[in-house]
């Protein structure tokens, strides 16, 4: 079992530095890189790619934020708004700022006028990168406690209940679809693999994940996560045939 270690702010004389912040921006960093390599290995335009992570990171912010107070504690926020800036303290929905930094992110290539499956796939090929780095922030504060466990990966929390910990999962989860990301660079893959990769991988995994959690809000059984997985995964077989059927008739 691993044990209840819980790093909030770090103090530099007197500044205090965040560790929830911290990790997100180094997970947005080395998605960027990633994305940035990745693009210009396939011969795109690499400044594109930064500026696109760049509108993207904006738009996921206020998205992940909006997401949070809208879908899972909604009461709470509408009765301290102020909280709702307070973005330091955690809440994000991953899924609100991969809706509304998709979005934006269609948009603004189409204003450039590039291949939009050809950058999409580069950001599919950082994101995992990311996440695996941003929600090591989750697991510092440890804000996505699960149900009790005897897993050996479970942590004991500080009323003595040994808890799955759906932080350090989903780093681990991101972790793994970085590692197959890499083996898929390695091969020569039709255009839109990437972002059907990690649509079906995230959609699937984030759904069995879920259902571990404990304090998230459901509704008919299910979390606001689990519903955006279903509609995830699904986008991504969408993906998959629209893929399988364009190598036919190529």
């Amino acid at each position: 079992m691993l044990p209840y270690i819980s790093f909030t702010g770090l103090s530099i004389g007197p500044l205090t530095i965040h560790v929830w912040g911290l990790f997100v921006a180094l997970g947005f960093l080395f998605g960027g890189v990633m994305a940035a390599r990745f693009a210009k290995q396939r011969g795109e335009d690499v400044q594109v790619v930064w500026d696109l992570v760049l509108w993207m990171i904006a738009a996921g912010m206020i998205g992940g934020r909006l997401g949070h107070v809208l879908f899972y504690d909604p009461l709470y926020y509408f009765a301290h708004p102020i909280e709702i800036f307070e973005i330091w303290k955690g809440g994000l929905s991953v899924y609100g700022g991969m809706i509304l930094g998709g979005i934006l992110g269609v948009l603004f290539l189409r204003k450039k006028k590039v291949d939009v499956w050809r950058y999409a796939d580069a950001i599919a090929f950082g994101l995992p990168f990311g996440k695996w780095i941003g929600r090591l922030g989750c697991f510092s504060i440890h804000d996505h406690p699960g149900i009790a466990t005897n897993f050996f990966l479970g942590v004991r929390y500080p009323d003595g209940i040994i808890r799955h910990d759906l932080g350090l999962y989903l780093s681990i989860d991101a972790f793994f679809l970085a590692m197959i990301m890499l083996w898929l660079f390695r091969k020569k893959w039709p255009v839109g693999m990437y972002v059907a990769t990690f649509s079906v991988w995230y959609g699937v995994t984030r759904f069995c994940l879920d259902f571990l959690r404990i304090i998230d809000v459901r509704y008919f059984c299910l979390t606001p996560g689990q519903y955006c997985s279903i509609l995830l995964f699904t986008f991504g077989i969408c993906i998959f045939v629209w893929i399988t059927k364009r190598s036919k008739n190529s």
